[in-house]
């Protein structure tokens, strides 16, 4: 039995996937607090969904089931107070536009994501070699630096993304 609270943060795309692998193969049974949308759509199973104000909605199914059904349930609450018509196709429209958008940003974006994890390992292997002289050894760590920080915000772009596409 495993409990993990936000077990995705700070973990970088490679070291994700090894966890996101073993808990799919892992045996016994998982307790999963997350606001990791995509971690969570491939790993659970049975949601506990906390609303505030004491509400606990108790879900099988994954996150994605989940909106799916909420989404349902929202429409037809507005479908009964509105024209039906006009809300449907106006949604639909608005969500295919946006959706090939973040869909394409989100492929982009892990594209550029595996290039700069490549590239921070090769610095990383060049740094621990322990051969450079001074400027050189300035000049790579500025360029870590600067890849660890691209890593950084493009990751948390990636994952608001993988929530929604």
């Amino acid at each position: 039995f495993l409990i993990l609270d936000e077990p995705t943060n700070d973990l970088d795309l490679p070291t994700l996937s090894v966890l996101e692998n073993f808990l799919v193969d892992f045996p016994g049974c998982l307790l999963i607090i997350s606001h990791d949308r995509y971690f969570m759509d491939r790993i659970v199973d049975h949601l506990f969904v906390f609303e505030g104000e004491g509400n606990i909605t108790d879900f099988p199914g994954n996150y994605a089931s989940y909106r799916e059904e909420k989404e349902n349930n929202t429409l037809q609450t507005s479908e009964t107070k509105k024209d039906p018509a006009p809300v449907s196709v106006e949604n639909s429209t608005q969500q295919k536009k946006v959706g090939f958008k973040e869909k394409r940003e989100f492929e982009v974006l892990t594209n550029e994501l595996e290039k700069l994890n490549k590239e921070k390992e090769e610095i990383t292997a060049l740094l621990s070699t322990g051969n450079l002289v001074y400027p050189e050894l300035e000049k790579i760590s500025s360029r870590f630096d600067q890849v660890a920080q691209l890593i950084n915000e493009k990751e948390l772009r990636w994952l608001e993304l993988s929530e929604i596409v």
